[in-house]
């Protein structure tokens, strides 16, 4: 009987793949069979548009109504991106379960509970009348793509439906991409909360403002929420009397996962109210980073507190309301779990995948308020100067940004754009707030948004960068706290390097900026532990290792071997300074103390406060074991890779049929390209996160606009457009998106047509 069962799981598995046999195999598509394959044909269009494509189709969109551009740009969203808008859908309702089957029905509820849905109809309710029309045609044309276009490959894989994306859905996916960061940092801390040692660790993390980092026990949850949230950047701004070509020049290059397709999509697009060009994200009608003829922009992830987790323990019971979440799962029964929301919001410790030890945990987010981030960014791509430019993001809310523009009268700016709570301070002993404290609950009865947050505007001369670091320029008096946790400022300090090194600055030297592979603060780490090491009676314990780290200027180039000498030194230093009750069952440290704040912040200072005799075994040993590592293993691009993957990478099994290549890559941590990694092993590793997208513009000329995604415009598995950037990326090239219409008419030679029914 058993085996009968096993079988027949077999045959039911084997057959619910069968129509996904083209994503393992793709049929390779030319652009031009891709542009064809558009379902343009009944698009719900008023008046004619005009999609004009490149060739690497990136779409440039002409519309004679503001609607009709909408339109269109949801028929480009769908036609180019329907699996992935599809599969975000699914994960910011919790509803993953029913292409994964019940292996993340655990993940399903906390993504209930965390609840990127929660304030929809609220916000539905609020939108003015402009964005509201907006929104829905925008809709209209995205749901004409997934009915009438061709189901993409990876769709019969994971049998994804082609089923209407709503409002309610479009609005989930924006807080998905919205999620506070600071929880990544929670689901780190809270296990070890109450546990021996954990006031040190809290202190500690205080002083470092350590990276957000997640637990093991996540999973999936944590690549999800690390993956798909807006969680990293670096922006660099110059004003007029700093550029070479007399106005003002702004380079982003957002950081998120590195998985294909990419999290952006790069578009043009004019209609009576609109004229602009950038980066939109996959079923959202907004531009998060970009420009019009006035003002171009890009942000940063603030990392603010824009959570709090309250203790609930002590609530009355009629302080619960019990929800009932159905979880549908593919090839198997629905399930049912249940959650709990108070007046301080979701129970989420009532998830397996959100544990506090015992306690009874409310989450407090920002992204339960009804804020308006998709008015806010309409309004910003319609602003006319930077000052116009702030004043959209009144009412804006996640995720928290640090916004930095350029204008066309030469000057640069930045502020905060976020809906915070008006904190007095953060508690210093622990970061859960106790439920009864009326100071900590009634705080989030006054919020402030970008109307009352920190802002300044630059002169001239001025130059500004933002890299996810403690923004200090806003810590002023009467300002309210930003947060815990922030990256280190090795990044903001070499960009704010490279902006000084150069007097007048050209686009090519903001490129050059976001290709940077030096790491500063990694330059003075080895240099203070060869020293220490050279210090040690006889003399530096292990001389090859001594030579590859001398002279040392933090360069993480792929093709040089002292970063691996540097990061094998750090691999066997780390675990033998954190404390037993702080590594895993593996001898291995767990949470922050592997990541940068905290090697920066402590490293140095835990090895000078041992015991001298220890510290010399210490050193020692991790010396001589760096150097084997260093001897037989290779350059620094052998051991950091770039893998280009589509995101089904993660499957199980299937996955190894997702990787299509794997690249040695330069960068770090913290470099200002950004490749992110943490402590090394014996084994090549592939960076999972880092700038995966890149733009820079000159407000001197409407045209001089460029853009690179890490893989392609196209999500379609085969497509040639899928992932034919990746050269581009890898040698600094990009592609130019202009505004004047006569360029878009010479470079964009593809044309397709929407006409009216």
């Amino acid at each position: 009987m058993r085996g009968s069962r096993k079988a027949r799981a077999a045959l039911l598995l084997a057959l619910s793949l069968l129509p996904g046999c083209s994503a393992l195999s793709p049929r390779q598509a030319p652009v031009d069979q891709r542009i064809a394959a558009m379902p343009v044909a009944g698009a719900p269009v008023s008046r004619p548009v005009e999609i004009r494509w490149n060739d690497h189709m990136v779409p440039w969109i002409t519309a004679e109504t503001d609607e009709d551009l909408a339109v269109a740009l949801g028929l480009v969203h769908g036609h180019l991106r329907g699996a992935q808008v599809m599969l975000m859908r699914l994960i910011a309702q919790g509803r993953l379960s029913e292409v994964a089957g019940p292996p993340t029905a655990d993940v399903d509820h906390a993504l209930r509970i965390l609840g990127f849905g929660r304030a929809a109809p609220q916000i539905v309710a609020a939108w003015p009348p402009e964005t509201r029309r907006f929104v829905q045609a925008f809709l209209r044309g995205l749901n004409h793509a997934l009915r009438n276009g061709p189901r993409p490959p990876e769709a019969g894989l994971l049998g994804l439906g082609a089923e209407d994306i709503t409002e309610e859905d479009l609005l989930a996916v924006g807080r998905l991409a919205g999620t506070d960061i600071n929880w990544l940092a929670y689901l780190s801390l809270l296990p070890q909360r109450g546990q021996p040692g954990f006031a040190e660790l809290w202190a500690r993390t205080r002083e470092a403002g350590g990276n957000p980092v997640g637990a093991q026990q996540a999973g999936l949850l944590q690549a999800i929420l690390e993956g798909t949230s807006r969680s990293g950047s670096n922006t660099v701004a110059v004003g007029a009397a700093r550029s070479a070509t007399g106005g003002a020049l702004i380079a982003s290059d957002p950081h998120l996962g590195l998985n294909m397709p990419n999290l952006w999509l790069v578009v043009g697009m004019r209609s009576p109210s609109f004229h602009a060009v950038g980066l939109m994200v996959p079923g959202l009608p907004i531009l998060g980073v970009g420009r019009n003829p006035h003002v171009a922009w890009g942000g940063t992830n603030l990392r603010a507190a824009s959570s709090d987790l309250f203790d609930v323990s002590t609530l009355p019971p009629e302080a619960f309301r019990t929800e009932t979440a159905r979880i549908r799962q593919r090839l198997w029964f629905t399930t049912e779990r249940s959650l709990r929301v108070t007046p301080l919001g979701p129970v989420m410790t009532d998830a397996a995948l959100l544990p506090a030890n015992g306690a009874t945990l409310a989450l407090r987010w920002a992204g339960h308020k009804p804020t308006d981030e998709i008015t806010a960014l309409l309004r910003a791509a319609r602003a006319t100067d930077g000052d116009s430019f702030r004043d959209a993001f009144a009412g804006f809310g996640v995720s928290a940004q640090t916004m930095l523009w350029a204008d066309s009268r030469g000057r640069v700016g930045r502020f905060i754009a976020a809906t915070l709570p008006d904190r007095a301070g953060f508690p210093a002993q622990d970061f859960v707030l106790d439920a009864r404290d009326p100071a900590a609950t009634e705080a989030w009865a006054r919020l402030r948004d970008a109307r009352t947050l920190p802002a300044e505007t630059a002169p001239t001369q001025g130059a500004l960068a933002s890299a996810n670091n403690r923004p200090r320029w806003a810590e002023r008096p009467g300002a309210p706290p930003l947060g815990f946790f922030f990256s280190d400022d090795d990044r903001v300090l070499r960009l704010e390097q490279l902006l000084a090194e150069t007097l007048r600055h050209t686009p090519e030297s903001m490129a050059a900026i976001q290709r940077d592979i030096r790491s500063p603060r990694a330059a003075l780490l080895a240099a203070g532990l060869n020293e220490r090491l050279a210090a040690l009676p006889g003399g530096h314990p292990a001389p090859r290792l001594a030579a590859a780290l001398a002279g040392w200027q933090g360069d993480y180039a792929a093709d040089s071997r002292a970063p691996v000498a540097f990061e094998a030194l750090l691999r066997h230093l780390v675990p033998a300074l954190v404390p037993e009750s702080r590594r895993d069952a593996t001898g291995n440290p767990r949470g922050a103390e592997t990541q940068w704040n905290f090697l920066t912040a402590f490293l140095l200072r835990d090895l000078d406060a041992l015991d001298p005799a220890r510290r010399e075994s210490v050193l020692r040993q991790a010396a001589r074991a760096a150097q084997a590592d260093h001897d037989r293993l290779g350059t620094w691009g052998e051991m950091h890779r770039l893998r280009a993957a589509h995101w089904l990478v993660n499957l199980p099994a299937l996955g190894r049929f997702f990787v299509y290549a794997d690249y040695p890559t330069g960068g770090s941590r913290e470099t200002p390209m950004k490749t992110s990694h943490g402590l090394i092993g014996d084994a090549p590793r592939p960076a999972s996160f880092g700038s995966m997208a890149r733009h820079v513009s000159d407000m001197a000329d409407p045209d001089a606009n460029w853009f690179t995604l890490w893989g392609g415009q196209d999500g379609w598995i085969g497509s040639a457009a899928f992932m034919d950037q990746v050269p581009l990326w890898r040698e600094g090239r990009s592609i130019r998106v202009p505004l004047r219409p006569e360029s878009v008419a010479a470079e964009f030679p593809r044309v397709s047509r929407i006409v009216p029914r």
